[in-house]
């Protein structure tokens, strides 16, 4: 059947189940370059269940998206019939400041939420690039964090509830609305970082937090990288819990606002609470520290730290953006093998990441006369013979060119496992076709 046949048909069935309005038939956007067939933006759980069982009963691909802000992991999918935007679940299912707790759609954006609750002095640790743009819905399924991840921990350490259909259209919950829930299986920690190939979010509850008014950050510079990683491990050692502690490579300092230190390791310390406690961590902290943020210029710095991933896929397309996440003790050796593979490949490195919590991501940047598809392939697999046993790491972007030659994940040992899940959430394949499960 031809593509403009099936984008007929398919155009006339979805309209039938979302309406009119909210379908588009052979719309501009590409996904990995595969040319989408229709766009759909259902309105409820019901009707995004409706359009996975007509998915289902004439073998159709649907890839679920929310701000498109982030380059999907994995494969390019095979094959995009449905496009199935979730921007229109919006609604708050349940809101209660004095219990730190909310329930939101899918759909609505990271900004949107945090300047909801922030009239109530409350926080959404979230903090994604693109806040603005980047939909709650996205932010689960991908599994990206920000710099609040130190403080505040991953999406599953306070993502309390999520509500889902599964790619066989089956509508489906898990948690609740209370930090405390029943034991059972945890579809939460399932279905975030799945990357919409188990089920479509359409809702979730979060754990909120207290948010201070004041807030200071110091930033201390050092000439090498093994300085700045033996800092940080003093500032793990002392009293201090900081909201962030960032390390910025020079590479990645250059791209930050304000005035970074040539050549300088930074590593970065946010602080929040009054007067006496922000005194206390300029006494802690030392001589080191040669550089102190606040007001404005604090928050620019923090919202640049978090959008950087998107901004270097936006502005570098040829980049690639790892995302490493290992053990404490093994920081030092992950950056600097990354480091050495790398520059032994003529690509750059802008490095920035949770050093406080071993998670670093590292954009390769190709220099002038890079055979960009031979050296990114070439560090990728000199990278995973290097990786330490309890590390891992993720392709989160790269340069289309080099998807068919780079794998973007070393293959689980419980691939078994994870297959089966597949089959008995999505047994057809209809969701994210072709992306992990080849």
């Amino acid at each position: 059947m031809s593509t403009t046949a099936i984008s007929t048909r398919v155009g006339r069935e979805l309209s039938a189940i979302c309406g009119t309005d909210h379908v588009t038939e052979v719309p501009p956007e590409t996904v990995h370059g595969c040319a989408v067939a229709v766009a759909v933006r259902p309105g409820s759980a019901a009707e995004i269940a409706n359009i996975l069982r007509f998915a289902n009963q004439n073998n159709l691909a649907v890839v679920p998206v929310g701000g498109f802000t982030q380059q999907q992991t994995g494969a390019a999918p095979a094959q995009v019939n449905i496009l199935l935007y979730t921007t229109r679940l919006t609604e708050v299912e349940h809101y209660d400041p004095g219990d730190l707790t909310i329930g939101i759609g899918a759909g609505c954006t990271v900004g949107g939420l945090c300047e909801m609750i922030g009239t109530s002095g409350l926080l959404f640790a979230g903090d994604p690039p693109a806040y603005q743009k980047a939909t709650i819905g996205g932010l689960l399924a991908t599994g990206i964090t920000g710099p609040r991840r130190h403080g505040y921990g991953g999406l599953r350490d306070y993502c309390i509830g999520i509500h889902f259909v599964t790619g066989d259209g089956r509508i489906g919950r898990g948690g609740g609305r209370v930090v405390k829930n029943v034991a059972g299986y945890d579809m939460m920690k399932l279905l975030i970082g799945s990357w919409g190939t188990l089920g479509v979010i359409t809702g979730a509850s979060f754990k909120l937090f207290p948010w201070s008014p004041q807030k200071r950050t110091f930033v201390a510079g050092f000439a090498t990288m093994k300085e700045a990683v033996e800092y940080r491990s003093a500032v793990l050692r002392s009293p201090l819990d900081p909201m962030c502690l960032e390390l910025v490579s020079p590479e990645a300092g250059a791209l930050l606002p304000g005035d970074q230190p040539p050549g300088a390791w930074s590593i970065c310390v946010r602080g929040t609470g009054s007067d006496a406690v922000l005194a206390r961590y300029r006494s802690v902290l030392g001589e080191a520290v040669d550089r102190e943020l606040d007001g404005d210029d604090e928050a620019a710095f923090w919202r640049a730290v978090a959008d950087m991933p998107y901004d270097l896929w936006s502005q570098h397309p040829q980049s690639m953006l790892l995302s490493f996440t290992v053990p404490l003790s093994d920081v030092f050796q992950v950056l600097n093998d990354t480091i050495t593979i790398a520059q032994g490949n003529t690509l750059k490195v802008a490095a920035i990441g949770r050093i406080g919590v071993g998670h670093i991501l590292a954009a390769l940047l190709p220099a002038a006369g890079t055979d960009g598809n031979s050296a990114y392939v070439n560090t990728i697999s000199a990278l995973r013979n290097r990786l330490p046993h309890e590390a891992s790491m993720a392709v989160l972007h790269c340069p289309d060119a080099v998807h068919k030659d780079v794998s973007m994940l070393r293959t689980p040992t419980h691939v078994g496992s994870m297959r089966a899940m597949k089959q008995a959430l999505d047994p057809k394949d209809v969701l994210n076709r072709g992306r992990f499960f080849l």
